[in-house]
């Protein structure tokens, strides 16, 4: 299957939970190069009540849980959108290295949705405090915290 062959599998799946009100129009399929695994997901916002129930995070979410690891490098991820910036952070963490995508920030913007908004916020160093007060406290207590983990966890991911 090709990149088209992907996409309309998420646009199906996208449409088909889009039409039962269970979210918006945002469907991904995360496809493993190494064995040919397909794990095909849509967004469920709406019937979690979870903000984090994006398609993205769903289909890696459910690669990472039948794969039973955190690490999804050698595989590709299709999506009907360009990723919001927290589907774009799970993909990198994931070790996602290769993304394809339909519509564009602008594009789900248009519709209603936040992506480019939230694009904009982090571009401009997050300081608008209208969308968020972001306030550091405590840290000598968290670096504590930092430092066990780094003198007993081996794995890092």
């Amino acid at each position: 299957m090709d990149a088209k062959a992907y996409l309309r599998l998420a646009i199906d799946q996208a449409r088909k939970t889009m039409n039962n009100k269970e979210g918006g129009p945002f469907g991904a399929v995360v496809v493993d190069t190494k064995d040919g695994s397909v794990y095909v997901a849509s967004n469920t916002v709406l019937t979690e009540h979870d903000p984090t129930s994006h398609a993205e995070i769903n289909a890696i979410r459910e690669a990472c849980k039948k794969k039973e690891t955190h690490d999804l490098t050698g595989c590709i991820l299709y999506t009907t959108c360009y990723p919001c910036p927290m589907c774009l952070s799970a993909s990198i963490w994931a070790n996602i290295k290769e993304v394809y995508y339909g519509c564009t920030p602008e594009d789900a913007e248009a519709i209603g949705f936040r992506d480019d908004y939230i694009y904009r916020y982090i571009q401009e160093g997050c300081k608008d405090h209208e969308v968020i007060d972001l306030t550091q406290s405590e840290r000598e207590m968290c670096l504590a915290l930092f430092g066990d983990y780094a003198q007993t966890i081996s794995e890092r991911y």
